[in-house]
């Protein structure tokens, strides 16, 4: 049960992070800053695809 709520709240988290326009509400990593400025936004995209995989499987029914 609690793998099924933190696979869940990962995925929102994620989601809302990466559809967060740069200047929005907050950023782990400013973009301007070269080479990792984008880090962020690839592990959270990392995450998404993570979670989703995880209810794809069927390991959470």
């Amino acid at each position: 049960m609690s793998r099924k709520i933190l696979a869940l709240i990962l995925t929102l988290l994620s989601v809302v992070y990466l559809l967060n326009p740069t200047a929005g509400l907050f950023e782990l990593i400013p973009d301007n800053i070269p080479f990792i400025g984008n880090i962020d936004e690839g592990v959270a995209a990392f995450v998404l695809f993570k979670s989703v995989r995880y209810f794809k499987s069927g390991k959470w029914s």
